[in-house]
């Protein structure tokens, strides 16, 4: 299921219009409408905290386990490194595709392979001159 189909379904459990989460979040409600639709996700952890607030939601219900791999490598390490696990995720996604994993699994086995991204950066960063290092060039 994806981030739109989420965030709609847990609006229409609380029997929330799309202005009340709008006003509840503070975001607009052209924003809310185009998360719903799937335009446009959320561009940083604080709107996706902000939704979570409002719908009582933990963050990875809402996100799901790939979305929030994204943006959290995004916020730990810029475009850059939110494409790179973009990238990763779809690869990943796809071994899984037609499987018989259950989504707990498939969660942690996500998890398992950030965990694995971010281990090997923190690595990399010895062979990356200390010059360019706190230019957050990676």
């Amino acid at each position: 299921m994806e981030f739109a189909e989420r965030l709609k379904g847990f609006r229409r459990a609380l029997g929330f219009s799309q202005q009340k989460v709008a006003d509840l979040t503070g975001l607009t409600i052209r924003t809310i409408q185009n998360y719903e639709s799937g335009k446009h996700p959320p561009k940083n952890m604080e709107q996706i905290k902000k939704l979570c607030g409002a719908l009582d939601v933990p963050l990875p219900e809402l996100l799901g386990e790939a979305d929030f791999t994204v943006l959290d490598a995004k916020e730990r390490g810029g475009d850059r490194a939110a494409r790179d696990m973009r990238i990763l995720v779809s690869r990943v996604s796809a071994m899984f595709a037609g499987g018989d994993l259950s989504e707990s699994d498939r969660d942690a086995a996500m998890m398992a392979i950030s965990d694995a991204y971010w281990m090997a950066k923190e690595e990399n960063k010895k062979y990356i001159p200390k010059n360019r290092r706190n230019k957050g060039v990676l």
